[in-house]
């Protein structure tokens, strides 16, 4: 086989790991800026939802904090939208309405299984950053910093409910997995639609 044949059969090739189907390099970073813009979306409307249930009980100043950090995260992807030239999700007037109605519903159950609600998205949303993260090389490298200073504060949302009895909610079990699923569909969605 010549050189020029040689050079040719390796380029039709699909790169190592690359299957069919799967996004290309620009399609997978859209995918990652359009879904976290609709998560952190999704997060500041859960915590609108929670702080109009409780937000004037004990937990308020809290519930505050974290939801200022979930506007800073979606202020930061709605300029990577706008720079990158990313559409955002199709389905940002449902996540409107869910992202709330999940807050207020869960604030309605109780503080315990407001912070339950808290406890379950960021552990899912912690897995995502991570997975994330694997995908964005070093010419992405001040979107990872981002992402990495983000998934930290998610982290910590995490802890502020595990040390707020978020396990003690009724039904934690359920209530936890039931949220984590529907978390993790939306995220799937999200990147897609």
């Amino acid at each position: 086989m010549t050189e020029s044949a040689a050079s040719q059969s390796n380029s039709s090739r699909p790169k190592r790991g690359f299957l069919p189907g799967d996004p290309t390099p620009r399609e997978r970073l859209a995918r990652i800026v359009r879904v976290d813009h609709a998560g952190e979306y999704g997060a500041k409307r859960i915590y609108e939802g929670q702080i109009a249930v409780i937000g004037k009980g004990r937990h308020g100043k809290t519930l505050r904090h974290m939801a200022e950090q979930e506007l800073e995260h979606l202020q930061y992807f709605e300029r990577q939208l706008n720079r990158r030239r990313v559409r955002p999700t199709l389905l940002q007037p449902l996540w409107h309405l869910t992202g709330f109605l999940l807050g207020a519903g869960t604030a309605l159950l109780g503080e315990r299984a407001a912070m339950a609600c808290t406890v379950a998205v960021e552990e899912v949303i912690d897995r995502h950053y991570e997975e994330q993260l694997a995908h964005l090389g070093p010419d992405e490298a001040e979107l990872k910093d981002s992402i990495l200073r983000f998934q930290a504060e998610e982290v910590q949302h995490r802890d502020i409910g595990i040390a707020n009895e978020a396990e003690q909610a009724p039904a934690y079990p359920v209530l936890s997995a039931a949220i984590k699923a529907g978390t993790r569909a939306v995220i799937w969605v999200a990147e897609r639609v």
